[in-house]
């Protein structure tokens, strides 16, 4: 941790789903004054996401499901439409990543490459996201997907032309950050 930094107090605020904080902080500014702040941090674990792409299809596999957040913030019917991704629980990212891309989606998938991480909401929740990307063909196919339903999970599957998914990005259809950030990286680096 910083020296610029002197944690005073942390409060949880909520642990339900996750956990909400209040940390209240001295933080040394640029000019070697001291000020006094708080923040509210919301934790949520960390997580992985991956896009599988099929390059002799010039295809993606992308998933939809309802996010609340979404719905309460102008989506009208809360459906996203998004990379495969979970939370790490007590597994490493490639471990999650894997099992979440069998659970979610059918395939089990082989040869995981890690491309970065990053923060998605910096300002507000803890989270780092790490991002990978995979091939798929149909013999990886094991279960139709969908998710766990005693986690509360109905993913629709969807196998979508890469040329269709970037314009779905274009036009709104596509409006996850972590999806987005993916399918570009496919674009740049000519995976499809």
């Amino acid at each position: 941790m910083t020296p610029r930094v002197k944690i005073i107090e942390e409060a949880v605020l909520s642990n339900n789903w996750y956990t909400l904080k209040k940390v209240t902080y001295d933080y040394q500014k640029s000019d070697g004054d001291w000020e006094q702040r708080s923040r509210e941090a919301y934790d949520r674990g960390n997580g992985a996401v991956i896009l599988l792409y099929n390059k002799a299809q010039q295809t993606v596999i992308l998933t939809r499901q309802f996010r609340m957040p979404t719905y309460i913030n102008g989506n009208a019917d809360g459906m996203l439409i998004e990379a495969c991704a979970g939370l790490l629980d007590k597994d490493n990212p490639e471990e999650c990543i894997r099992r979440e891309a069998e659970e979610e989606t059918g395939y089990r998938i082989t040869d995981v490459r890690k491309i970065f991480e990053a923060y998605m909401s910096p300002g507000s929740v803890t989270e780092i996201l790490y991002f990978f990307v995979a091939a798929y063909d149909s013999s990886m196919k094991v279960t139709d997907g969908g998710g766990l339903e005693h986690e509360q999970e109905e993913i629709e599957v969807l196998e979508v032309p890469f040329k269709e998914a970037l314009q779905m990005i274009a036009d709104g259809r596509i409006c996850d950050g972590k999806t987005i950030m993916l399918l570009q990286y496919a674009q740049l680096h000519q995976l499809l």
